[in-house]
């Protein structure tokens, strides 16, 4: 028998979390600014969707946009959020950080695992910048991450499919490969398929068009409106990922 898949949604906001969690998101992964690849959310909407949802959530540790090598500021930072995310009652941290030189950060990544402490810790997508996939996979499978968020290198995970069926050959089951980036519910099932992802990652977003009647042109570089997760679109995702 096929164990389920499980759907983890990206939610930038508590409106799209507690959209996911209606759809049937099985884990949902808190972060802001999701057009810059995702930044830690603030305190508060952390907060609010804790109170109020029952899924299990794991949180975006990442202080800003940009490349994953972290100075002692940044990671000074980032152990203070992951300290905020165990007092809220998260159930996972999503982090990760690299050297200059496109390895995996074993010093700054040991630091933030050990601040997390019994909750389950996953690299992000900053693996699809590392300079050799086999020696970080090793290495973050060593400093006792759960899983790797991975598009495989490439644009959307179904194009990068074949090489996430090698890490998941790799893995061994160590650690769980997850894929993500641009999976919709006409691609989620293939994704499954070709890369043997038992994980599955997306934002199931659409744009929501600004609702006041503000005179935009007054206040340059202001998005007239946003993306949210949609309901409808977690559920499809869910639907197809269970017929697969």
């Amino acid at each position: 028998m096929r164990t389920r898949g499980v759907l983890e949604i990206a939610c930038n906001s508590a409106a799209s979390a507690f959209a996911a969690a209606a759809g049937g998101a099985d884990r949902l992964e808190l972060c802001s600014d999701l057009a810059a690849g995702g930044t830690t959310p603030p305190a508060g909407m952390l907060a609010v969707v804790r109170r109020r949802v029952q899924v299990p959530i794991h949180v975006l540790v990442r202080p800003r946009a940009g490349d994953f090598v972290y100075d002692a500021e940044a990671l000074e930072v980032m152990l203070a959020e992951i300290a905020q995310c165990r007092r809220i009652g998260c159930e996972g941290i999503v982090t990760g950080a690299l050297d200059a030189d496109g390895s995996v950060d074993a010093q700054a990544c040991a630091a933030l695992v050990a601040a997390a402490g019994p909750l389950p810790v996953t690299f992000h997508r900053a693996f699809d910048q590392v300079n050799d996939r086999a020696a970080a996979l090793e290495r973050i499978i060593a400093l006792g991450f759960r899983r790797v968020l991975s598009s495989g290198g490439q644009p959307t995970a179904l194009q990068g499919a074949a090489v996430l069926a090698v890490d998941v050959a790799r893995a061994r089951g160590r650690v769980a490969m997850m894929a993500g980036a641009g999976i919709t519910a006409a691609t989620i099932a293939e994704v499954a398929r070709r890369s043997g992802c038992h994980e599955l990652h997306a934002s199931a977003s659409v744009w929501r068009p600004q609702r006041a009647a503000a005179n935009v042109a007054m206040l340059p570089g202001l998005d007239p409106g946003h993306r949210e997760t949609d309901a409808a679109r977690v559920a499809a995702l869910r639907a197809a990922l269970d017929s697969r």
